[in-house]
């Protein structure tokens, strides 16, 4: 079983910045990626970023290409998701998730599913325009 705490999330206005945290515990021996998703009200959860735990491989949705930066620190288990430019649109909770399976980090058609993966708790962001 792995375990997933993200951290960071708050308040800010348009064109601020944010940086959430996921910290992974448990066997995590086995895990090959970690990312975000992120679900607003009345929206589908959709998946943001992801990134290898092993290499630099990176995945990024059309919707926050340019402003959105993943990037891990493989000593502590740890994903970050950097948001810079903000917008009212990019509001939701956001879960940090996990593989189960290897094949639960492919990206089909462009889409990072949702399925076989361990999920956190979530972290609100709030963007205010």
């Amino acid at each position: 079983q792995v375990h997933l705490m993200e951290s960071g999330g708050g308040s800010v206005q348009a064109g601020g910045s944010l940086r959430i945290s996921c910290a992974a515990s448990g066997d995590t021996s086995r895990t090959n990626c970690m990312g975000w998703f992120r679900q607003g009200p009345g929206k589908e959860r959709e998946g943001v970023a992801r990134i290898y735990t092993s290499t630099t491989g990176t995945w990024y949705a059309d919707s926050v290409k340019g402003r959105f930066t993943i990037s891990r620190d493989s000593a502590k288990n740890t994903v970050y998701l950097q948001m810079n430019s903000l917008q009212p649109e990019d509001s939701a909770m956001y879960y940090c998730a996990a593989d189960k399976t290897p094949l639960s980090c492919a990206v089909v058609a462009g889409t990072w599913l949702a399925e076989e993966k361990y999920w956190g708790q979530g972290t609100q962001v709030t963007v205010s325009s």
